[in-house]
């Protein structure tokens, strides 16, 4: 069993009791109240079910301030992209070495 979320009978639970724990977890951070475990825990669960997740942003973030690059969902390549002025082209990415910007 890779993960105790793909369990039949504990997935079953998990599933039919979620609407209560979201809404626990909203009256807690409207009251002002903490709940750390049960709110990462709920974002866990609402990331592993989910076959593609958001990354767009980290990826964004890392290209620039990195020149990483990123990869598309809609189109099939490596991108990089010139942010602003001070950002220089990273040339032909296939043609990079480990350490060169």
């Amino acid at each position: 069993l890779p993960n105790l979320l793909v369990d039949p009978g504990f997935a079953k639970e998990l599933n039919e009791g979620q609407l209560a724990w979201r809404r626990v977890v909203g009256l807690g951070v409207a009251s002002g109240i903490a709940t750390p475990a049960m709110s990462a825990g709920l974002g866990y669960f609402d990331q592993y079910r989910r076959a593609s997740l958001p990354a767009n942003l980290i990826q964004a973030q890392r290209d620039f301030f990195g020149g990483h690059t990123y990869m598309r969902t809609d189109q099939e390549g490596t991108f990089h992209t010139l942010w602003d002025d001070t950002h220089k082209d990273i040339g032909d990415l296939k043609g990079r070495t480990a350490g060169e910007i």
